[in-house]
């Protein structure tokens, strides 16, 4: 693969992504199936990059842009969730799914078999947070998928690694496979959280929103390949960086924090495309290699594959509503008893449960959980890193029959729960009324607290002017901002009783503002350039000019899009 091929596929991916949300479909699976189609085209090259470079390369700035935007508070309020599917549960699936190939594939021993799970066991981040947003899944459920997606990779790479090692006769830094986890995991927060830290100190001496959004840029990378150089989790180290940089943006400045959201957005845009669409083109290739190249019995291999993908898509489920039965049993065997012991353990247990909201209890809540483990390309990428040959010089037993596996689980669960998962939303409603009402209050609240200190900074810089302002002249404008506001208000229902409502009022009105300022600022626009044609204004002008209009509408464009 050259570098001419590589661009062309990103250019294909992102005008198929375009056109997908054009059409109101959802863009990563449309993208997947266009390169799967494409890759039975005669004479298509094969587009093959080394698993380092999807893991060092393609999967860093992924992970750090999803932490950057990830509440911290809300990660610690969803930790019990987050760590029972980001680690038990894909531990779970990697034993499980090792027990099932070792029964399907007979030449697969059970350590290959384990290496098969543990490359299945993780859903996919990126999967995750792109079919979920563009769903509109509640927001309680992104934030555990979202949590779970983030940290589930360190689990899966770190057992990854033992099962490779254990196969082929290497070795880890640390021979025992728990301290093996404990020292990724702890070298990989530390390297995170302590790089963090630096970046935040340069940042905040550097001044200059370039400087600081290019520093920014470099952080995943340094963070993923200086943890591994220390045998550390790459992946943790990303994450753990990104949210403390996350948590701590809002002490940039605002020129720093537009340059960095335009930046990852479109970063997160690239990459997505050229994910799913990478995905998509291995296929023709991939079965050409098990069946070609290796000559595999297609029954066997078939088979094998299926019931894979059969335990990956019913263990998931088996584990949600299992342990949510446990535990409904266990709270009402402590209500029943209510002994002074078991009632304090029974009143910490609905208090920790009342933090992340009676809705994480209901059952379809757990049922759209069960349903969002789509693989994706930290699958393939691990796939693709297991190793030819054994130590000893021998082939890694059953690796064709385990890349293959891992697409056939990567694609199916991507079109089979993706295509599906729409209709799951629509029918079980699990945003319900609740979470729509508690957002309009804090939304309410929010108002309210901004506009009473905006009164009071206007109040104190009345009270004490800045040396040089017009004193007349502040509370002149002082004055319109307050009647501009007021008008707003009156413009808005009186009844304070329906907050949907009145939300959907106060939506309305924003859209007018909205619409009226920037056709204001496109008539300025074709006004000043009508001029400069005319001969009536230097072009030198009229760039300085349209600068200008340029800030005031992406300013308007920003400030109304917050409040829709």
């Amino acid at each position: 693969m050259n570098g001419v091929q590589l661009l062309l596929v990103v250019i294909a991916a992102i005008a198929v992504t375009g056109l997908a949300h054009r059409r109101g479909l959802q863009p990563p699976l449309v993208v997947l199936v266009v390169g799967l189609a494409a890759s039975y085209i005669p004479g298509m090259p094969r587009l093959e990059l080394d698993a380092h470079i999807i893991l060092g390369i393609v999967l860093p700035p992924l992970l750090y842009s999803t932490a950057l935007d990830f509440s911290v508070p809300s990660f610690v309020q969803n930790i019990q969730p987050i760590l029972r599917l980001g680690v038990v549960l894909v531990l779970v699936t990697a034993f499980a799914v090792g027990g099932v190939a070792f029964w399907a594939v007979p030449e697969m021993t059970f350590g290959a078999a384990l290496v098969l799970g543990a490359v299945v066991g993780p859903p996919d981040a990126v999967t995750a947070v792109a079919i979920g947003r563009s769903l509109g899944v509640p927001s309680r459920v992104m934030t555990i998928l979202t949590g779970e997606s983030l940290i589930n990779d360190a689990a899966a790479l770190t057992l990854f690694s033992v099962g490779v090692a254990a196969v082929t006769g290497s070795h880890t830094v640390v021979d025992n496979p728990v301290l093996f986890f404990v020292y990724t995991s702890v070298v990989g927060t530390l390297v995170g959280l302590v790089l963090a830290v630096v970046v935040l100190w340069i940042r905040k001496r550097l001044h200059d929103p370039g400087l600081e959004t290019v520093l920014g840029l470099v952080v995943p990378f340094s963070a993923y390949l200086l943890a591994e150089e220390l045998h550390g989790s790459g992946v943790l180290a990303v994450v753990m960086a990104g949210f403390w940089v996350g948590h701590n943006s809002t002490k940039a400045g605002y020129a720093t924090r537009l340059q960095e959201r335009q930046l990852w957005r479109s970063i997160d845009a690239l990459l997505e495309a050229f994910v799913f669409a990478y995905m998509g083109l291995q296929m023709s290739f991939i079965i050409d290699d098990v069946f070609g190249t290796h000559h595999e019995p297609v029954g066997t291999v078939l088979l094998a594959s299926l019931l894979v993908l059969l335990t990956v898509m019913v263990i998931r489920p088996v584990f949600i509503f299992a342990f949510a039965s446990v535990k409904s049993m266990v709270r009402q065997r402590l209500n029943t008893q209510p002994a002074p012991e078991n009632a304090k353990i029974a009143a910490g247990l609905r208090t920790a449960t009342d933090k992340v909201g009676p809705r994480g209890a209901t059952w379809q809540t757990n049922a759209l959980l069960s349903w969002t483990g789509m693989r994706g390309v930290v699958t393939l990428a691990a796939a693709a890193g297991v190793p030819a040959l054994t130590e000893s010089g021998q082939e890694f037993p059953g690796r064709s029959v385990l890349q293959f596996t891992a697409f056939v689980v990567a694609v199916g669960t991507l079109l089979i729960q993706g295509l599906t998962l729409p209709i799951l939303v629509k029918r079980l409603d699990v945003s319900g009324e609740v979470e729509h009402t508690k957002e309009m209050q804090e939304r309410t609240y929010a108002r309210e607290v901004a506009r009473a200190a905006s009164r009071k900074a206007v109040q104190d810089t009345l009270a004490d002017p800045p040396d040089g302002c017009d004193p007349a002249l502040l509370a002149g404008i002082a004055e319109r901002f307050r009647h501009a506001q007021e008008t707003r208000e009156d413009l808005l229902p009186e009844d304070e009783d329906d907050p949907a409502q009145r939300e959907l009022a106060r939506k309305d009105l924003t859209r007018a503002v909205k619409v009226l300022r920037q056709r204001m600022l496109t008539a300025q626009r074709e006004a000043l350039i009508a001029e400069r044609d005319a001969g009536n204004l230097e072009d030198e002008v009229l760039r300085d000019l349209l600068e200008q209009l340029d800030y005031e509408e992406a300013a308007t464009a920003g400030t109304y899009a917050a409040r829709m």
